[in-house]
């Protein structure tokens, strides 16, 4: 049974946006391009509602995944801060580290990627391919978490999308890179729907759409058997959770980030749980839209199936949902 949570409060919630010089920054890569925001008729009518848009980011900055535009914009910022860093360090489900690698190359740097022992070879071959060393931790993503921050220190700088007490400052420029995204959005939504994993990619949703004269609903999306978010949301406080495995691998995690979470408190209108047959179902049925996007990305539109009934849409409605990974055979 899906987990439900709601905020009547939400949408009054107010923040301040991300800084403007992110998307200039992005804008300055040679490789950006804004992804595309695509249509698809068959899922507004099976909903019922006016527009269903995927925001697909199965190509993003030369990867197939949204993560660059995070980990980039964190890495210009603490290289800033820490100049004379010669090892950038992380720890991954697979999409993030690769970004962080991807980077580190094209900047001279080494770089080193903790990975929980439930990501796919696949994956691991391809962060390895990015000339990252990689360690594989016999433990949860949690603990990947963990390795990689014992690693880091000195020279070696820790990229990570996850925020703890005493470790914030680069986890908030990760969230404030993933701005550009929704600033691509040029339509004015009724309802977002962004996937959860530890709230990093839901914060900037939040933070974009709390600063700003558009204000649409906002569902987070996540595993049910890695509903972190969720259940600390139902809680009503900062909760770990036990994970096991999921086809949503880039949404299997166990502890919310603590930057992410006042944000989301105060500024999600609705948290739902998908199970990974759900998931399964909406990639294919992407698949047939044209869209390629794998279980992390496609768990908008299942979570969109399961929350229909509860939310509060019409005949005119638009419906963006965030498809954060392209779909990678492994």
């Amino acid at each position: 049974m899906a987990h439900w949570y709601d905020n009547p409060a939400a949408r009054s919630w107010r923040t301040t946006p991300a800084p403007a010089e992110v998307l200039a920054f992005h804008q300055s890569l040679p490789a950006y391009r804004p992804t595309p925001l695509t249509p698809v008729p068959a899922l507004a009518a099976e909903l019922g509602v006016g527009r269903v848009l995927v925001k697909d980011e199965s190509h993003r900055l030369g990867l197939p995944a949204f993560k660059a535009l995070g980990a980039w914009w964190a890495i210009h910022r603490a290289l800033q801060d820490r100049p004379g860093a010669s090892e950038l360090v992380t720890a991954t489900d697979g999409n993030h580290g690769r970004a962080v690698a991807r980077r580190a190359a094209m900047l001279g740097l080494a770089a080193h990627v903790f990975v929980p022992d439930v990501v796919s070879d696949a994956s691991v071959d391809a962060i390895r391919s990015e000339g990252a060393a990689v360690t594989v931790v016999p433990d949860s993503y949690d603990g990947a978490v963990a390795e990689a921050a014992s690693y880091a220190g000195e020279d070696r700088l820790l990229i990570q999308d996850s925020a703890w007490p005493g470790y914030e400052v680069i986890p908030q420029y990760i969230v404030d890179g993933y701005s550009t995204l929704f600033r691509e959005i040029d339509v004015q939504p009724d309802l977002v729907v962004v996937p959860m994993g530890v709230g990093s990619i839901a914060q900037a949703a939040v933070t974009h759409y709390r600063s700003g004269p558009v204000t649409p609903a906002l569902l987070g999306v996540e595993p049910a058997s890695a509903s972190c978010v969720t259940t600390s949301l139902l809680a009503g406080e900062l909760l770990s959770i036990p994970t096991g495995k999921t086809v949503m691998a880039g949404l299997n995690c166990g502890t919310p980030s603590s930057l992410a979470w006042p944000v989301l408190r105060s500024g999600l209108d609705y948290s739902i749980t998908v199970e990974d047959d759900a998931a399964l179902q909406a990639v294919d049925d992407l698949q047939t839209a044209g869209i390629s996007s794998g279980p992390s990305g496609a768990a908008t539109l299942a979570g969109l199936r399961v929350a229909r009934d509860r939310l509060n849409l019409m005949e005119d409605s638009t419906v963006v949902l965030i498809s954060t990974e392209a779909c990678v055979l492994t």
